[in-house]
């Protein structure tokens, strides 16, 4: 059902770290290991029941909102969080906080680890086969010297096979919902499209083509659900597995077919062989791989560009690292829908002015070789919408421009450049709304005023037939042009002249 040819398909660091830090706070699995899995098999059936729904009515757009900025922030404190957790294998902690927050961990430990240094990429299949030698050889050593009885903690038994089917675990759909209201899986939905959809425009944009992202989500999530009724938790695609599918040359997503028949022959034949495994390897096993988590790179790169988005990071860091993954997603989604607010409700604006020998009108800021019109005031619009929550703004700053222009004036002497005009370049602009329409209205009324005329210059379709409907148009003599250097020429000829 997806569209994306190399993804790789399987459970993922954060996603294994949002299931504990939610569910250990309703059960603990060392006391009651069914419940437990009850508890994960229904959090993985309603996630995917949300991310097919999402598909379905067209409504991925929605986790757009997490901004790239917010994503970099929340896997950069959620890969330290996850570093932290690992510590208790490491060490042979025994009691060790529940709660995912750094200062709970740092109370039960205070080591830290060290980054390796930089991958040689032409042998990116070292890396790749590290972990399996490093659980061999340990396996080994502890085999051959008995190290468990000295106080190393082992892996021990692994049930052989595949897990049965959910419904096993289900006396009734009563109870499956009753779970159910114990949960939040947005946690798990959000993250697990967002990497999953991230995977895929990566690699598709690499091999030259497009991916649909309704489709992808109605992927993961009928795959959740199906996982979920043979006992399998939050899948989504895996950056790391995805890239080694990449390498490998990988064309077509059979690569996931082979992948589970291996998970599948590993699981009926060869869990035996793990019982000697010492759990501090898995643990190192884990923290060597979260350092590529951590882009420090384009973090700066984020500062660098837009402070706004920095700030969105760093809040979705601190907020996995110093609180909970939760509050770390939500602080990253109130800060990016913020940014939104600010940017629409203080539209930018700019005013306009001749290229010499040429027709074109530019921002004066941008283009100082630009010069103005006397008499004339060009203001652009640098906001697709005109509306109810920017329009205020939009008008005092043009009010405010020309008022300033007149005391420049009057503290000169200089009645040459006095405002005649004002030229409303939008070009910009996509749509206007009835409360856009009525600050241009007052806006006009003002500048009469003033003793000044208002035209309008290249409106789009949409916006010029809502203006003659509420007509507005004819309330400004029907000065509309085509373009502004149109607008500037009609202002000479004297043809913008008409009478009220």
């Amino acid at each position: 059902m997806g569209t994306s040819r190399e993804i790789a398909i399987g459970p993922v660091a954060v996603v294994s770290l949002l299931l504990p830090s939610m569910l250990l706070k309703l059960q603990d699995p060392g006391a009651d290991p069914i419940a437990y899995t009850k508890l994960v098999l229904t959090a993985t059936f309603f996630t995917g029941i949300f991310q097919a729904a999402f598909g379905i009515f067209r409504l991925g757009f929605l986790v757009d909102f997490l901004s790239h900025a917010a994503i970099v922030g929340f896997v950069a404190g959620a890969a330290i969080i996850i570093g932290l957790q690992q510590l208790k294998g490491l060490l042979g902690i025994a009691h060790f906080p529940t709660s995912t927050d750094v200062i709970s961990v740092m109370e039960a430990v205070w080591s830290s680890f060290h980054h390796p240094g930089r991958k040689n990429k032409k042998l990116f299949w070292l890396p790749a086969i590290a972990p399996l030698l490093s659980v061999i050889l340990s396996t080994l050593i502890v085999y051959l010297t008995r190290a468990d009885k000295h106080g190393i903690k082992i892996v021990k038994h692994i049930k052989e096979g595949l897990n049965p089917a959910q419904f096993i675990y289900y006396s009734s759909i009563a109870l499956m919902l009753e779970m159910w209201l114990k949960l939040d899986s947005s946690s798990q939905l959000l993250h697990s499209r967002l990497e999953a959809i991230a995977v895929g425009k990566s690699f598709s944009s690499i091999k030259g083509y497009r991916i649909n992202g309704n489709k992808e989500m109605m992927s993961m999530g009928f795959m959740n659900i199906v996982g979920s009724l043979t006992s399998c938790y939050v899948a989504t695609g895996s950056f790391s597995r995805t890239a080694v599918n990449f390498s490998a040359g990988c064309e077509t997503t059979v690569s996931n077919i082979v992948m589970a028949i291996t998970v599948t022959i590993s699981l009926e034949f060869f869990t035996r062989l793990l019982y000697f495994t010492p759990t501090a390897i898995l643990a190192s096993i884990i923290l060597s791989a979260l350092p590529g988590l951590i882009n420090i790179n384009e973090i700066y790169n984020i500062w660098k560009v837009d402070k706004l988005d920095f700030l969105a990071c760093i809040g979705a860091f601190f907020g996995v690292l110093f609180a909970s993954v939760e509050i770390g997603l939500l602080l990253a989604v109130a800060i990016s829908f913020t940014k939104i607010i600010l940017i629409s409700i203080r539209p930018g604006t700019e005013t306009l002015g001749q290229l010499p020998g040429t027709d074109m009108f530019c921002d004066t800021e941008q283009y100082p070789m630009a010069i103005t019109v006397s008499g004339i005031m060009i203001v652009r619009v640098k906001s697709a919408l005109l509306c109810f929550a920017n329009s205020n703004f939009f008008r005092e700053r043009i009010v405010r421009w020309i008022a300033a222009k007149k005391a420049e004036g009057l503290k000169g002497n200089n009645t040459k450049d006095t405002i005649q005009v004002v030229i409303l370049d939008m070009s910009n602009l996509i749509n206007i709304d009835t409360s856009g329409i009525a600050t241009l209205e007052d806006l006009q009324r003002n500048l009469l005023s003033e003793g000044i005329e208002l035209a309008v210059a290249n409106p789009r379709w949409q916006v010029i037939h809502k203006l003659k409907i509420s007509n507005f148009i004819g309330k400004i003599g029907g000065r509309v042009f085509v373009t502004v250097a149109e607008a500037v020429a009609a202002t000479f000829t004297g043809k913008i002249a008409t009478t009220y």
